[in-house]
This record gives structure tokens, sequence and C-alpha cells, in this order.
């Protein structure tokens, strides 16, 4: 029975090994069903990227798995401007061929969302759209703005790396797979400053490289463009009419509405473009532009500087220059220092010359230390404060030779001796970006609904990056307050001077105005208050206050832990008032005006209630009454305001007096 059973078990084990190996030489056998990938076949195109093909043919009498094609990109190098579009060509090849007994121009359909690799055409001039082909050329783009090509009809994903099958993609500054280091956002705002003796202005300067360039103008005036080549050459272009057109290589998209302007670019553009404001109405326009600018200053590593010795072993350094890309030249460090994401590379330290000097000599030559003994170093002072906060200032800081000796001590040596590697600035400039300048938000709407009245605005500093700061000067901040006239007639005695705002409004004005923006250091960054939580008399508001910090490279918020951020935290809640109830004397309790305007000491010294003169008598005749007239009244300028501006005061009793009292005539 055990020879048996052995017998059985062993039948069982060859049985699995024969399996197994008809199953290795089966999948053996698949692969080798296919003979090999033939040569691959001429490129579809010239440039602008095409298909090749390679073909494998299957040696089996039954059915092979796999492809015997397989496709990869060719010719991935940018056409000449006047070659053309490639779907363009195919559509122009029909225009001598008859179409149901006519001849056509035939102009490309392109970006067709049911089928984009199939060759629709319209006929110029009219709106006839035929689909001259089921299938375009190899290498044709399926859509405009798409690295993606038809191949045999079918659309393939093509990455910024020109591999099919690739999701790489290009970065906002055009790099493929890149990080976006290489370029910066620009965004901001222009208002129009109408002046009698300019017709125009510029909005914005947009450099050579720019990409995604977006501009969008509201109110009556007019956008137009200036370009400067690299080689100098200057032209202008109106900007007339809605369409796409090339300007110095650079396709331009505008469109052009009554009230509204839009100009994109998807660059990169080939030259500085000047984008221009040509006033054409007397009403306010505004400018808003976005587009990601190229820094064309970067550091650049040197070679290795001269070794410090001839022999016996010396050290060299290499150092970092600031190279601008469009020049292909080395300029001043002060270009690069310009771009906070510049980094200027450390220097690198290598042996060098380490072969033993010459018996004859007996010493090296330039500097004789050891491979132990540190090299004598420039040393620097920390630079001095800038000189101007902003608009370009200068620093400086004192150099000098030093020497460390092998127990660490540091002492001062002749300049000679550190004269292998270049000698540090003593100084440069600093702060070169535009000083804050002020910026006018819009007018709100007048406070009175007839006549004449008054209107208010936010002024707020911006600096360089748009961002809102401090820094602007006083004295030529905008002013904030203007009358105006509402041109509906009033229905009551007509006010002798503008009806001064209500102070909460005023007040609101002034929170906007000097509302925190979001920096580089973590801080409290409050939102708007909500509405006031009951239509009349005193009740509450609630805002949320987050801790933020502006992320420099991506110019994007994050939110972070309140605990991160230092100083005391922005109130969140506070008191509001809605006016007065139905029913209600308009009179503020002290409490209110205290709650509602804090300690405006200003206000108590500036304003206070003033007899002026006696109403009409009651009665013509036979004894009447007069009333003394009370007005709030400005103790410097002597003009009646508004009485909410004296609620801090007192108001004076009444005084009646006796009137008319002649006996009327009888009747």
């Amino acid at each position: 029975m055990e020879c048996c059973r052995w017998t059985t078990a062993g039948t069982l084990l060859l049985a699995s090994l024969i399996l197994s190996s008809r199953t290795a030489r089966s999948e053996e056998d698949r692969d080798s069903l296919w003979d090999a990938w033939g040569s691959w076949s001429e490129c579809s195109r010239t440039c602008g990227g095409g298909a090749s093909y390679s073909l494998r043919r299957c040696l089996s009498s039954k059915t092979c798995e796999g492809r015997n094609i397989r496709y990869r990109t060719c010719s991935n190098v940018d056409c000449p401007p006047e070659a053309g579009d490639f779907r363009a060509q195919q559509c122009s090849a029909h225009n001598d061929v008859k179409y149901q007994g006519q001849l056509y121009e035939w102009l490309p359909v392109s970006n067709d969302p049911d089928n984009p690799c199939s060759l629709k055409c319209q006929a110029r001039g009219t709106a006839l759209v035929v689909e001259l082909a089921p299938k375009v050329l190899d290498g044709t783009r399926c859509y405009t703005e798409s690295l993606d090509m038809c191949i045999s009809g079918l659309c393939q994903i093509v990455g910024c790396d020109h591999q099919l099958g690739s999701a790489v993609k290009e970065d906002n500054c055009g790099v493929c797979n890149g990080d976006g280091s290489t370029c910066r956002l620009v965004r901001g705002q222009y208002k129009s400053q109408l002046s009698a003796s300019k017709l125009d202005d510029t909005v914005v300067a947009v450099p050579y490289g720019s990409r995604q360039v977006r501009l969008v103008l509201k109110g009556p005036d007019h956008l137009s463009l200036e370009t400067k080549t690299l080689q100098g050459v200057k032209s202008e272009n109106s900007l007339s009419t809605t369409g796409s057109f090339l300007v110095e290589n650079s396709s331009i998209d505008f469109q052009k509405f009554p009230d509204k302007e839009i100009l994109r670019m998807s660059g990169p553009i080939t030259a500085d473009f000047t984008i221009k404001i040509h006033y054409a109405g007397a009403a306010d326009s505004s400018v808003q532009f976005i587009f990601y600018q190229p820094i064309i200053h970067r550091w650049r590593e040197t070679d290795f500087f001269p070794c410090s010795a001839s022999c016996g072993g010396g050290y060299q350094l290499t150092s970092a220059e600031c190279f601008d890309l469009r020049s292909n030249r080395v300029v001043a460090d002060q270009y690069c220092h310009y771009y906070p994401e510049n980094i200027k590379p450390k220097p690198k330290l290598q042996e060098c010359n380490l072969d033993p000097c010459p018996a004859s000599d007996g010493y090296k030559q330039i500097m004789p230390y050891d491979l132990y003994h540190p090299l004598p170093r420039w040393e620097s002072t920390p630079w001095t404060a800038c000189s101007s906060s902003c608009g370009g200032g200068i620093q400086s800081r004192s150099i000098s030779c030093v020497e460390e000796d092998i127990q660490g001590h540091i002492s001062p040596v002749e300049e000679w001796k550190c004269m292998y590697t270049p000698k540090m600035p003593v100084v440069q400039p600093c702060n070169i970006f535009d000083c804050p300048k002020w910026l006018a938000q819009e007018w709100s709407p007048c406070t009175v609904t007839c006549g004449q009245g008054l209107r208010y605005r936010v002024v707020l500093c911006i600096d360089h990056r748009g961002m809102h700061t401090g820094g602007c000067s006083p004295k030529t901040k905008p002013h904030i307050k203007e009358e105006c006239v509402v041109p509906t007639p009033c229905y009551k005695p007509k006010e002798k001077l503008p009806v001064e705002a209500k102070l909460p409004w005023y007040k609101q004005a002034q929170e906007l105005e000097e509302g925190t923006a979001v920096s580089e250091e973590p801080s409290f960054i409050p939102e708007a208050w909500s509405t006031c939580s009951v239509t009349c008399g005193v009740g509450s508001q609630v805002r949320l206050v987050k801790c933020q910090v502006l992320l420099s490279f991506s110019q994007s918020v994050a939110d972070l832990p309140i605990d991160e951020c230092e100083g005391p935290k922005p109130v969140s809640q506070r008191a509001c008032y809605s006016g007065p109830c139905s029913g209600e004397a308009a009179e503020y309790t002290p409490e209110e005006t205290q709650l509602l305007y804090g300690n405006l000491q200003e206000l108590d010294e500036l304003y206070d209630w003033e007899y002026e003169g006696f109403t009409e008598c009651s009665e013509s005749c036979g004894g009447g009454v007069q009333e003394a007239v009370v007005t709030c009244l400005n103790k410097q300028t002597r003009e009646i305001a508004d009485e909410t501006l004296c609620v801090s005061s007192r108001r004076p009793p009444q005084l009646l007096k006796a009137c008319s009292l002649d006996p009327c005539p009888p009747r």
C-alpha cells in the first residue's frame, strides 16, 4: 500500500510539472508568433509635430495577440510662420475640386467636440460646412490649444514632452513638467485719470516672453497696443475691430463690446507690448490685467577660479553671476536681487594642484598654506539699512581680508592674500521696487435721493505687487468725500449746504480703508462685518477673523491655526445702531453715542448746537408764538452741519417768545 500511494503521488507530481512546462512554453510561443518590429516610417510632417509608425508581421496561421502597428511622434520643431495651419492646408487642397458642381475656397473648422479628427471645412463667405474627409492626416492637432494629435482618425494624448500617452503638462511659465519658478504672476487694476492735456495713458507694460495675458476694460475708453521687438523695431495697433490677428508673430484675440473690451494673448509673446488706453468719454474707465511674466534674470554658476597655489595643494572656488536670458550676457547682480524667487547659489570649494612642489623651489607659489590651514577669506559686515524704503536706495558694508589660524583665531591680514577670489562689493542698490501709491475705489451712491448731497469712496495704499499696505504719503492721498447732485427735484425746502453722511457710514468707509492686507508674515485678517442683527435701534454684528499668510511662490493665501499669529486678535463682535425705531425720537442716549462713535473728542471740539434766529410768528395778529431755531454748527467754518455731528453735545432747551400782539381788525 505504501508503494501504491507513492506511485499515485508521483504520477500527480509528474502531471503537474508537464502542465507547468506547457503553460510556460505557450507564453513563449505567443511572443514568438510575431516577427521583429520593422523600421520607422517617414514622418507625416516635416515640422510642427507629426507621426511615424512601425509594423510587425504575425508568423502564425492563427490570430496573434497584440497590435501589429505602433506609433511615435516626430518632427517636433516649430514650423515657420509662413507655413500656415496644417488643417487649413488640407482644406485648401480641395479648392480645385468641385462640390455639388461648384468650386469653393475652403477654410478649416477646428475644435469639433464630437469628431475632432475629421476634416470639416467651411466655404468662405457662406454658412456651408462640409466633411471633406473622414480622417485628417496623421499629426494634425485635435484642438488648436492642445498638443494632442490625430493618428489614424483617433485623437491621441500627447504630453508636453511630445510623447504619445504622456500626461506631462507645461506649468504657467511654459516649462514642461516645471514647478512654476521661472515666472511670476502679475495682476493689477488701472483706473483712468481724465486730463484735458492727455489723450491717452499707459495701462501696463507686458515684457517679452509673457504668457496667458488677459485685460478687461470696462467703460467708454478704448485699448491700443505699442510693440517693440528685441531688435528695437516699434509699431502700433489701434485694436478697432473684433477678431484674431498676429502682431509681431504673437497671436492676439480681441473682443469689442459697447461698454467693454477684452484682450487675450496666450503667448509667449515675441516682443515687448505696452497696453495703452485712449480717452473717449467723460466717464471713468477701469482696466483689470493679469499675466505671467518670465524671470529673465537668473543666477548662473561660474567655472572654478584659478587655483590658489601652483603646487603642493591649493583651493579653488566658484561664484555666481547674474545672467540676462534675453541678451545672453552678464549683468549687475541687482537685476537678480529684484526677484525674491532667485536664490544665489553658494560657492563651491575644491582642492587643486596637489602635486609636491619641486625641490628647487621649496615653497608653494602664491600662498604658502598647507592642506590643514584654511585660506584667508573676505569677510563682510552686515549691510547698512537701505537709504530709501522704496523707489531705489543704496546700502553699504565694509569688506576685509581675514585669516584663521589652526586654533580658530581670526585676525585681519593684507588684502593681497584674498585676491584669489573677487572682492565682494561694498555698495549695492536696494529696494528698487516702486513705492506704494494710492488707489481709489468706486464712489458710493449719493447720500440723498434728490438735490445736493455727498458721496464717499475707499482709498487704499497699494504696493508694487498690488497688495494693500501702508507707507503712502498722506499729502497725496485722494479725497474720500465729495459733493454730488441727484437731478431729481426735492419736494421740500432747499437745504443751504450739502447734507453730511451719517457718522456710521463715514466710519465704515474708514474701516474699509484701514483693512488689513495679507502679507508673507502670518497675521490676523478680519472678514467683512455681517449686517446688523436688528433693523432699528441697537443690535450686534459679527465677523470671521482668520490667521492667514501669503505664499509668495504661488501668490495664494493659506489659512493657519490661530496660535500661529502674534499680537492681539481683532474683535469678532461689535454693537451696531440701525437708526430710531418707528415712534421713537431720533436721539441718541449717551451709551449709544459712546457705542457708535467711541471717543471722538474732535467732534465735541468742532461741532456744537447754536441758536440761529426764530421761526415766523404763528399768528399775524392778536398774539402768536415764535420758536427759536436750533442748528448744528461747525465752529471753525460757521457752516451748518448735519445734526448727527452734534449728538455728543446736549441739545439746548426750546425757547419761545410772543409776537404779533396787535389786536386783529374787526371783520
